[in-house]
């Protein structure tokens, strides 16, 4: 992989052009890039946020991401994925993950992508913690995350 692809768990901003032009280094093989880009949104459950603090724990955080990705190889024919996502605090419109997939063909990079996308949001460690006008909330897992990635299991 090149150094612009792979896993990344970080405070700092990520350049999404950078990291979509590190997938597989130029390979001619590659047909298709999927992306998913998640951002802070301004409001959660009916109440305004004016920041998300992202905390993970160092270490298991990226292997359960190495995890997902392997099983996202092993169901279709990946040839680069890069998963980047920030830790720390953010406002609203701030990206927070960045999923990237190339394959030859589109399916594969759609399908695996969005299989990344759900099984992060189900076992990878974050924790969430919102800030608004009224205080501080931790944010709880959502059960439509959960049927997302249920319907994956084979």
């Amino acid at each position: 992989m090149s150094s612009q692809s792979g896993i990344r768990v970080q405070t700092e901003a990520f350049d999404v052009a950078d990291v979509i032009a590190g997938l597989g280094a130029g390979n001619p093989a590659i047909g298709a890039i999927a992306s998913f880009i998640g951002l802070v949104r301004d409001v959660n459950d009916g109440a305004p946020v004016t920041t998300m603090t992202l905390e993970h724990y160092p270490g298991m955080t990226e292997k359960a991401l190495q995890t997902i990705v392997a099983d996202a190889h092993g169901r279709w024919d990946l040839i680069d994925v890069a998963v980047v996502h920030r830790v720390g605090e953010l406002r609203p419109a701030d990206p927070i993950v960045l999923v990237a997939v190339a394959s030859a063909h589109r399916g594969d990079a759609f399908q695996a992508c969005e299989f990344i996308m759900d099984f992060l949001k189900t076992r990878a460690p974050f924790w969430k913690r919102e800030e608004n006008s009224q205080g501080t909330r931790w944010v709880e897992s959502r059960s439509s995350d959960a049927r997302a990635a249920g319907r994956w299991k084979t």
